[in-house]
Formats: structure tokens, C-alpha cells, sequence
């Protein structure tokens, strides 16, 4: 993901009130949800409907429209807030790429994370905008235990996405982690599983001995007696065990 935004785990400044910014009075909500419409496509549409990105409200905007025009409006928090609320899925998508992440706060992310329907908005929302703010981690470690099928999934993609953009996140705090994805990995749910095994691929991938835990701890989720725990297992030990992996790991420790 690009962008400037920094580590969850690195301390910013916030003042009390968000910004006023310049865009804010010429990119309203409603001439957002207008561009969306002109830039979506019901081809789109039915094409993430094949994927399993479906939404009562959708207008199918291609990821690379959505970039440009998240871009040519900026950021504004209070516009991401009214796009979220509009309920319209490529809005909802939009207004994680525009929010502030310094505004996002513990109720914020606890009001979106309940209108997560599909697994686009659930990992577009967490890339681009949750992972980036404070209370990331705590939400990884509360969300991965509900039961709502996006809003556990959406626990395992912030671990997911913290492994590869907190740079100064230490081991310890990913090892807390492993035992909870073990704790999760028998939900048979297709995006859950998915999620689960995603989040430990990536512990494994951020140095050597970070993948030997996350390798221990897949061989511990494949004695366990579960279909979906097994698939974790192996798909993770396949890649973490892989020579690409392993050569890259080790001529990053000695880096």
C-alpha cells in the first residue's frame, strides 16, 4: 500500500478537531456518490459479484478510477464519515482511502467494522485506513474473536496488514498473536479461514525468527480436529517452508 501515513505503533501528535481542508467545501458527499455513479459499471458489478463482493448498494468503480479520484479530493474525515454512512459499498471503499487517520478513533472503527458485509470492504477498509491508527491492535485481538463472519475476518486482516506496514512493531507483540489464530483456526467459514491463514503467512514473513514460531504454530493448528485448521497448516508450512522464503529471510538477517 502506498502512502505516508505512519506505523500504529509510532506516537502522533493530535489536535482536537480535524483539519479543515480546502477540498472539503467542493468535494461534498453528494458529488461524491454523482462521480461514483459515472465512474462505476454494472459489468463491474456482476463481476465482483463473482468474487463474493456483494452489497445492497454498489456502483462498481474500478480500483484504479477510485485511486484517481481519491486523490483529486484529498483528505477530509468529515467527508469519509458522511460517505460511510451513505451506505453505498464503492462510497464506503472511498471514504478509507480520504479519512484522517489521526481522527479515527476506537468508536469509529467499532461503528464501520458492524456495516462490513463483504470481504472488499472489510480488507480495503483495513489496508488503507484501520491498520494506520491507534488502537489497531487492540481491535486485531478483540475482532478476531467475533462472530460475525467480516468483522472476524476483519481481526486476522489487521494482523495480516500490521506484519507487513508496522516496521517498528517488536516479536513479542506478534507472538501474542499466534495463539489466537491457533484459538480460530477450526471456524470453517471460507473468508475466515482465508483470513486466519493470511495473518499467519505474514507473521512468518517478517524475519527468521518470527517464521520459525509461526512454523511451530501451524504444526500445532494441524494436529487439530478440523478440516479448516488442517488447510490452514498446510498452506502456511508450504510457503514458510519455501526456499524462496527462507533465502529471503536469511539474507535479510544478515542485512
Amino acid at each position: 500500500m502506498k502512502g505516508r501515513l505512519q506505523s500504529s505503533s509510532i506516537q502522533t501528535k493530535r489536535s482536537d478537531r480535524p483539519r479543515k481542508n480546502k477540498n472539503s467545501s467542493v468535494w461534498t458527499c453528494q458529488r461524491c456518490l454523482t462521480q461514483l455513479r459515472r465512474l462505476g459499471s454494472r459489468k463491474n458489478v456482476k463481476g465482483m459479484a463473482r468474487f463474493g463482493i456483494r452489497a445492497r448498494k454498489v456502483y462498481g468503480v474500478a480500483k484504479p478510477k477510485m485511486d484517481t479520484l481519491a486523490k483529486r479530493i484529498g483528505k477530509s474525515h468529515q467527508l469519509a464519515l458522511q460517505l460511510w454512512d451513505s451506505g453505498v459499498h464503492d462510497a464506503r471503499i472511498l471514504a478509507g482511502l480520504v479519512d484522517e487517520v489521526r481522527y479515527v478513533t476506537s468508536a469509529q472503527m467499532d461503528r464501520w467494522v458492524r456495516d462490513f458485509d463483504n470481504w472488499d470492504v472489510c480488507d480495503g477498509t483495513c489496508c488503507h485506513l484501520f491498520t494506520f491508527a491507534g488502537p489497531a491492535w487492540q481491535k486485531a485481538i478483540q475482532w478476531s474473536g467475533r462472530k460475525a463472519e467480516f468483522q472476524k475476518r476483519a481481526g486476522f486482516a489487521l494482523m495480516a496488514y500490521l506484519a507487513v506496514h508496522d516496521k517498528n512493531a517488536v516479536d513479542s507483540k506478534y507472538l501474542r498473536l499466534l495463539p489466537i489464530i491457533r484459538r480460530e483456526a477450526s471456524d470453517e467459514r471460507n473468508f475466515v479461514r482465508k483470513a486466519a491463514n493470511w495473518a499467519l503467512r505474514q507473521i512468518g514473513k517478517r524475519n527468521i525468527e518470527l517464521n520459525s514460531a509461526a512454523i511451530r504454530e501451524a504444526q500445532r493448528i494441524g494436529k487439530m480436529d478440523s478440516r479448516a485448521a488442517r488447510w490452514i497448516a498446510r498452506d502456511t508450512l508450504r510457503e514458510l517452508r519455501s526456499e524462496a522464503v527462507q533465502r529471503r529471510l536469511r539474507g535479510k538477517q544478515a542485512a
